[in-house]
């Protein structure tokens, strides 16, 4: 049975390429929306964190219709740290639509996902976005993406891919980039026309693979996947089986069924082969794992995650000021959150130690952690984590370490700098090629050497540099790297900072809070600029006396405080330093508080 009347497809792209705004023109082409109704822009960014940052964090599924044909589609992130997210739901469709930049042209994540996408033997879709940008490269671009194709050992067939011109954001697009057509029929076309149509065989017994895990607190669970074989009802008894076999099989029941409209989710009675489905009713199911009839109990293989390459310790918050803001801050509601993000997280891993207190939390970069604490302190969790710090692994007794393939555009003036940071980072220089008026040069970096560099980054191409990563392999340690050349202004008594205090403390260096800010002892409210510690007292106040000077006080002026983001925090943080995180507040502060205690132990180790 071949199902004519469905196509499901898979936008993936590098992060900022335009997968969000092109879904925002396919359903309003596609009829969801009424010609008066109020829409958001980016309107599968549903999140508030995928709002405010402009990236999207999770894959998710929408469905339009065109001449009777229902395309379903899965908008996934373009960011390098949650490609977990791509890999597991090309699971659930037959071919993709690769979107690239008219003028960046193919980026790291555009190849990673790319080979992803052509070693399930996926059908291809070249879609170049942005054409009307100014300083677009429409031409190299195609160039650029067919040399990809051939580096990656694409098939003849893939290499035929049919190519796509549009701006998403207009809402136009052509087979024709000199002739634009002022809708999106002709990427329509092109899917119904390219993409094959799902098959199987809907009499034999079901079998359907869950790609995907939401939640809802009134039915629990619900499971996301593709029909690939038989039919679905709902309230039947069904199998549900692991192909890693981790799990002996069990029996569950279907409670209710539910296939995307628009950005809906409309509930019916079956499904049948090719359907993207949602269900709910089995409580403890997992991605990766087998609904099949119990006539016929044969699990499906599910794709190989990449493993994670930085981890973070997660510990239950033990500062003075422990227990104040946050809503859950014991050590078991820690542990049930971690574990619970581990459910629709393939890409994570959670890991309890010899202290209840303390938890491993691997991802795939800092960006995939810094969301994770960033969620949960919205939800109100309290804790503390530590610096992050790379996954080395031994391969043929030696001990080798997380490369990443770095990708930066700069302006020319920049190379040089950028040349010397990296080499100093023992990165390999690869390839450099001049894109417009601007440089991409390419480098092997290892993954702790781009701990806290962003920032960097930024500051030497003048806020104009764009940067992105994406995981290579694992090679030989490279040996020591240079650590943060600043040291920490640390608050030496507990209080509530104060203009006098600051006014002191400046001196020594950039301070990250202001006046009336409560802290504590050992908290770090600066950086200085010496690599050593300081020890400032914030919280002194001017002794009075009984001579009076008009406009003493009002004399001391504030240098502005550094605002630390979280990110920010994170590149921050040394090793023998914490991140608090609260709903209200994320302080940095020294894992030994008592500014004699930790004296002490530095002698030690000086020892």
């Amino acid at each position: 049975m071949v199902r004519t009347d469905l196509r499901n497809v898979a936008i993936i792209a590098h992060v900022d390429h335009g997968k969000t705004t092109l879904v925002d023109g396919l359903l309003h082409q596609g009829g969801i929306f009424r010609d008066n109704q109020a829409v958001s822009d980016r309107v599968m960014d549903s999140n508030d964190l995928e709002r405010e940052r402009g990236i999207t964090i999770l894959a998710k599924n929408t469905a339009v219709n065109y001449k009777g044909t229902k395309i379903n589609i899965i908008d996934t992130p373009g960011h390098a740290d949650f490609g977990g997210e791509v890999e597991r739901v090309l699971k659930m469709v037959n071919g993709v639509l690769l979107l690239v930049d008219a003028f960046e042209g193919p980026m790291p994540q555009t190849r990673f996902v790319l080979e992803k996408a052509l070693s399930l033997g996926h059908k291809i879709i070249i879609v170049v976005n942005k054409v009307d940008r100014p300083d677009a490269r429409v031409q190299e671009v195609v160039d650029e993406i067919l040399e990809l194709f051939m580096d990656l050992n694409a098939t003849d067939e893939q290499l035929d891919s049919p190519v796509v011109y549009c701006s998403a954001r207009a809402g136009i697009s052509s087979r024709d980039p000199e002739n634009m057509e002022d809708n999106l029929i002709p990427l329509f076309e092109t899917i119904i026309s390219h993409i094959d149509p799902p098959s199987g065989n809907e009499d034999e017994p079901l079998q359907v693979l869950v790609s995907s895990i939401d939640y809802n607190e009134y039915v629990g669970r619900i499971a996301i996947g593709k029909i690939e074989r038989g039919k679905i009802e709902a309230n039947t008894d069904v199998m549900v089986c692991d192909w890693n076999q981790s799990k002996t099989p069990y029996k569950s029941k279907i409670i209710n069924i539910y296939q995307f409209e628009g950005l809906k989710r409309s509930p019916v009675t079956q499904a049948t082969v090719g359907d993207v489905i949602c269900f709910s009713g089995i409580e403890n199911i997992t991605i990766g794992e087998t609904v099949c009839s119990p006539l016929d109990v044969t699990p499906l293989p599910f794709v190989k995650i990449s493993e994670p390459t930085v981890e973070m310790t997660f510990s239950v918050n033990d500062s003075p000021f422990a227990g104040r803001e946050g809503k859950f801050v014991t050590s078991r509601q820690l542990r049930e959150r971690l574990f619970r993000e581990l459910l629709k997280d393939v890409s994570l891993r959670v890991y309890e130690t010899d202290s209840t207190d303390n938890f491993r939390v691997l991802g795939r970069g800092e960006m995939h952690l810094s969301i994770l604490i960033e969620t949960m302190r919205r939800e109100g969790y309290e804790f503390q984590v530590s610096s992050p710090k790379v996954l080395y692994k031994t391969i043929n007794d030696t001990l080798c370490e997380p490369i990443e393939s770095l990708v930066v555009d700069v302006p020319e003036e920049s190379v040089g700098i950028i040349m010397q940071k990296i080499g100093a980072r023992k990165g390999e220089f690869v390839n450099m090629t001049p894109v417009g008026s601007r440089m991409r040069l390419e480098f092997h970096v290892p993954s702790r050497g781009l701990f806290g560099y962003r920032g960097e980054f930024m500051t030497d191409t003048r806020g104009e540099g764009i940067l992105s990563t994406v995981f290579f392999e694992y090679e030989p340690y490279k040996g020591e790297l240079p650590t943060r050349a600043t040291g920490s202004l640390i608050a030496f008594e507990s209080g509530e900072s104060v203009t006098y205090g600051l006014f002191n403390a400046q001196e020594r260096g950039e301070l990250f809070i202001e006046a009336g800010i409560p802290v504590y002892e050992g908290m770090v409210v600066g950086e200085s600029p010496k690599n050593i510690d300081i020890a400032v007292n914030v919280c002194k106040k001017k002794h009075a006396t009984n001579m009076r000077a008009s406009g003493t006080d009002e004399a001391l002026r504030l240098v502005p405080p550094k605002k630390m983001s979280l990110e920010k925090s994170i590149e921050f943080i040394k090793e023998d330093e914490l991140l608090e995180i609260t709903p209200l507040n994320i302080r940095i502060r020294k894992k030994i508080l008592n500014n004699s205690l930790r004296l002490k132990a530095a002698s030690k180790v000086g020892e």
